[in-house]
């Protein structure tokens, strides 16, 4: 601020004094006065911040998909955009099949279901995978199977068949005759194995009363007389 001077008489249109007085300079003071519940002044001078991004202006505090970059969030801040890609959605816990496109910003869950030895299964879908096996595919797209606890079977030779998951008794329930293993008589009658002996298998009803019991009880008969027990 230039300091104010008194205009001479010649500057006036009049005659000039051989001496002239000049004026101390006056100053005004603009310090600002602070009032005890005034708020302080703001310490921002400059203009209001803005960003710019792709050829278009933003103001502080504005959020704006900036062009051509679908995925990206930003907001305009005082130091410049600031920005993130877009969060997406959680998919479903049972998607087995995801997709990504170029113009998505999130992937896509195409199926749902359960994947089980590289076979696709439906939301609640029973399921046997093999002869010992029943599946069911969860909501949670997690296969939960049970094993067949297959119980003794009550013959001594038993043979697993196709479509079978427990072994089968072909010629019916029979046991040993002996600890020898040599011979095998059929289950549900006395047979004869010796001129006076007979035997017979264990009738098997009970649950796994077939696994320690695999020979026949025999029972010598007393008073036997072979030629009469052919005869009759």
């Amino acid at each position: 601020m230039e300091p104010h001077r008194t205009r001479t008489a010649r500057e006036e249109g009049g005659s000039a004094p051989s001496s002239p007085t000049l004026l101390a300079p006056r100053y005004q003071d603009k310090t600002p006065r602070l009032h005890r519940d005034a708020p302080p002044p703001s310490a921002a001078a400059g203009p209001a911040a803005s960003c710019e991004a792709g050829g278009r202006r933003y103001s502080a505090g504005e959020r704006f998909v900036p062009p051509g970059e679908p995925c990206s969030r930003c907001e305009c801040t005082a130091r410049g955009p600031a920005c993130a890609r877009a969060p997406c959605p959680a998919l479903p816990p049972a998607c087995i099949h995801v997709s990504r496109y170029p113009a998505a910003c999130c992937p896509r869950c195409e199926r749902v279901g359960c994947e089980h030895r590289g076979r696709v299964y439906g939301l609640g879908q029973r399921f046997q995978p093999s002869e010992c096996e029943q599946c069911i595919c969860d909501p949670d797209g997690i296969a939960r199977c049970l094993v067949a606890d297959c119980a003794p079977p009550p013959c001594v030779n038993a043979v697993y068949e196709t479509g079978h998951c427990c072994p089968t008794c072909q010629d019916g329930p029979n046991c040993y005759v002996d600890r020898n293993q040599m011979r095998v008589i059929p289950a549900g009658e006395a047979v004869w194995v010796e001129p006076c002996t007979q035997c017979r298998c264990h009738d098997g009803q009970d649950i796994g009363y077939w696994e320690g019991n695999r020979v026949a009880k025999c029972e010598l008969l007393r008073n036997c007389h072979p030629l009469d027990r052919h005869n009759s």
